[in-house]
């Protein structure tokens, strides 16, 4: 895989990443909320909360982030994020679409291929 811009990746909702990406991407979340989780358990108290509610803000905007980015990718405007608020049916579309499907072909409204040259 080639360099990754980090930023472009986790902090801006225009573009389009593949499936890998969008795989990386929910790593980082999901470390981020191991790590925040152990500071609650060792730390505790009044900044431990604190630490927790700005992680969480970064990792909901970094969720939002690589999910819109991956529905560019598929040919969908972001708003298909909503998708996921459907009960049952909803999660489960959002994570086939998303984390398993290819990205449409070539060129799209949202951006280049970004498997193009890969």
């Amino acid at each position: 895989m080639e360099n990754i811009d980090w930023q472009d990746l986790l902090f801006k909702f225009n573009g389009r990443i593949n499936r890998a990406k969008f795989w990386i991407g929910l790593g980082v979340t999901w470390a981020i909320m191991f790590v925040v989780m152990f500071i609650i358990g060792v730390i505790g108290g009044a900044i431990s909360y604190l630490i927790a509610l700005l992680a969480y803000v970064a990792i909901i905007w970094i969720g939002i982030a690589v999910s819109i980015k991956r529905w560019h990718d598929r040919g969908k405007p972001g708003w298909w994020i909503f998708i996921g608020l459907i009960p049952l049916v909803g999660p489960i579309w959002a994570l086939v679409e998303t984390g398993f499907l290819e990205g449409t072909k070539g060129d799209n409204e949202y951006g280049p291929d970004p498997l193009a040259g890969a």
